[in-house]
């Protein structure tokens, strides 16, 4: 299950020795511009766009040369340090990082709506945020994780209180939600799929039709603040290559998965080709274009962790992110 939440201690972590970086893209002439691309988790299909984009040779049409590594640290701390060009992240990270007077912007939304949500076996029978009464949770320890469960349960008039919390090391919610909690936090995009290709019977809860102010970008491209401002035309060269990566993920599902083996084979065909023809349709939904970012779903998401006590201050949210090199 690939997951993007990580504890928020993150931001105050100083940057350690980075490992080396592995490059995963083919070879491009030498005075191509180097670019390297951190991952925050392991190969699936919200990084499609972007081994599309490698196998297609759309950077190489732009002039660039893209390496992709599993990032070995932070990756917002790494690309405010210059570390690398580009990252994936997520609002919420964006968020803090802003707070933290982390110098990054998110440059494209991946997926236009937030996919995620409270995942269970059908036998438990979960079925809307009251139904967490009496039940386990087994998740990261975040205290967003714990807001938001609070939340939900408030609507309903449910005691959180009857709730156990339970920090788990198995990164696997399937796993999770058979063997050491009633439920956990999923993205249906991977998970949810993966469990239907198991003929596992789940119930599961979407954030962004509970509440609104949950439908929060995840994930998103970062980079930093310095480069976007002192090479303007390297970040809009690598985001209009990327855009086309994932618009051929869009109309091409089938052809993206392809891509997405061939740089990790490791992972499960059936999975991969059903996550990806879902996905399809996720990617850009209904907004006018890939990666367009809107500031009312940076600002409510804002103001609902300010709600919430989770942030002491509301950040400029236009400062968070921009569309600039989408046009």
């Amino acid at each position: 299950m690939f997951k993007y939440i990580k504890s928020l201690s993150i931001f105050i972590l100083a940057i350690s020795v980075l490992l080396p970086l592995a490059a995963c893209s083919p070879a491009v002439p030498e005075e191509s511009d180097q670019v390297t691309v951190l991952l925050d988790w392991t190969p699936n299909t919200n990084y499609s766009g972007i081994y599309a984009a490698i196998e297609e040779g759309y950077y190489e049409e732009n002039n660039l040369n893209v390496e992709v590594v599993e990032a070995p640290g932070s990756v917002v701390q790494m690309v405010a340090a210059g570390q690398a060009e580009f990252g994936i992240s997520y609002q919420e990270e964006v968020t803090y990082a802003r707070i933290n007077n982390i110098p990054i912007l998110s440059i494209a939304a991946i997926i236009q709506n937030n996919t995620s949500g409270f995942a269970s076996l059908k036998e438990k029978g979960i079925e809307t945020p009251a139904d967490f009464e009496g039940k386990s949770y087994g998740g990261w320890g975040s205290p967003v994780e714990e807001a938001i469960i609070k939340a939900l349960m408030e609507d309903y008039n449910a005691d959180f209180e009857e709730v156990d919390l339970v920090t788990t090391g198995e990164v696997d919610s399937l796993i999770v939600i058979k063997r050491e909690a009633d439920f956990a936090w999923i993205y249906y995009g991977w998970t949810g799929i993966e469990a239907e290709l198991k003929e596992m019977e789940l119930n599961f809860i979407e954030l962004r039709k509970e509440e609104p102010a949950l439908n929060y970008y995840t994930p998103v491209i970062i980079t930093g603040e310095s480069l976007a401002e002192n090479n303007p035309k390297l970040v809009k060269s690598f985001i209009e290559a990327t855009a086309k990566g994932y618009r051929l993920a869009i109309d091409e599902p089938d052809r993206a998965a392809d891509h997405l083996l061939t740089h990790a084979p490791e992972l499960a065909e059936t999975l991969v080709r059903a996550s990806q023809d879902w996905l399809a349709d996720q990617y850009q939904a209904d907004a006018e274009t890939w990666g367009i970012q809107e500031l009312e779903t940076w600002e409510k998401y804002a103001q609902w962790l300010y709600q919430y006590e989770l942030i002491d201050e509301l950040p400029d949210m236009k400062e968070a992110f921009t569309n600039q090199f989408l046009r």
